[in-house]
């Protein structure tokens, strides 16, 4: 018996501008074919999309979802996907390809009332919504493309402000679709309480400092600071300054040289077996492996793309 043909799933990495984490697609060439790719695909951002004409399926997994014109389409980074006209047709689109948290910076930090559900849908959206259902959205998605395209005097500032607004709008819907709306009033009120220390573990997590200080900064007793923190956060106070540090510190494997030691003590860690023992429990494998596995899918990138039409000649050219 043949063995099922082994699913590929490609990677794209799109280079976006650091100090405006935005990239507009569009126009005449951005049409999809009707051939469905024998690939799925994820990015490494958020991928917005609109539907300008003619219909066909998104493949999330092996679910095909159907699309037609004037669908807007919000796929996360990291959620593998793909896409195909119905037959005969070619649909058209235009892409944005955006890094929310990048753009938004402090907008929906940890300390905000909805930040988990913000963190939450950038992970794992997979939100197709249409134009009658929800105008407003699509009316502010179409006036960021034009802002992209025309350049205008302060455009970025303009699509700043709009994606703001749109962003809000997404969360509510993304809330109501996946029942977060038990994230109750006492639990966001609280959220500002702890505030102070989440701040302060944000921007002092390379510090050895006790957890004592928090519960002080937060004018709490140590017992209620933790029952609180974690109500709101899921976690204890010292996990989620683990949490932090390794994270931290992904981002220095991925772009120093430094060593996993000189790494460790600049995150935080006294030890680096206790910095590799934490590394394994959140991340699910040793920061040195870790590196070597994202090494690899750095150099792994689609920089220029001539049109989704060619995409499946692309594939069948190159097997990245």
């Amino acid at each position: 018996m043949a063995k099922p043909k082994k699913t590929v799933i490609e990677y794209r990495n799109y280079e976006l501008p650091l100090n405006f984490p935005v990239l507009l697609l569009t126009g005449d060439r951005w049409h999809i074919s009707d051939v469905k790719s024998g690939k799925l695909h994820f990015h490494n951002c958020l991928e917005i999309g609109i539907c300008h004409t003619d219909s066909g399926y998104i493949e999330f997994g092996n679910t095909p979802v159907t699309f037609k014109a004037g669908d807007m389409t919000f796929i996360s980074r990291n959620v593998p996907h793909t896409t195909y006209s119905s037959k005969g047709e070619a649909s058209l689109w235009s892409y944005i390809f955006i890094q929310p948290d990048e753009l938004l910076k402090g907008m929906y930090s940890d300390s905000s009332p909805y930040a988990n559900i913000f963190v939450d849908m950038l992970q794992n959206s997979q939100l197709i919504i249409n134009r009658e259902k929800y105008p407003d959205i699509y009316f502010i998605l179409k006036t960021v493309m034009e802002e992209l395209e025309q350049k205008g005097m302060n455009y970025q500032i303009s699509v700043k402000g709009l994606m703001l607004s749109l962003f809000m709008k997404l969360m509510r819907i993304y809330a109501e679709e996946c029942g977060k709306k038990s994230d109750n009033k006492v639990a966001h009120d609280n959220a500002i309480v702890i505030s102070p220390a989440l701040d302060y573990i944000k921007e002092n997590y390379m510090m050895n400092f006790p957890i004592e200080e928090l519960a002080d900064m937060c004018h709490l007793s140590q017992t209620h600071f933790r029952r609180v923190f974690h109500e709101i956060m899921n976690t204890s106070p010292l996990n989620y300054l683990n949490t932090t540090r390794i994270l931290q510190s992904c981002i220095l494997l991925r772009t120093t040289e430094e060593s996993i030691l000189t790494i460790s003590e600049q995150v935080g860690f006294r030890s680096v077996s206790s910095y590799n023992r934490h590394f394994s429990e959140i991340m699910g494998t040793q920061p040195s492996d870790w590196r070597h596995k994202m090494a690899r899918v750095d150099k792994a990138s689609i920089l220029e793309y001539t049109g989704w039409m060619q995409a499946q000649n692309l594939s069948d050219k190159k097997d990245r």
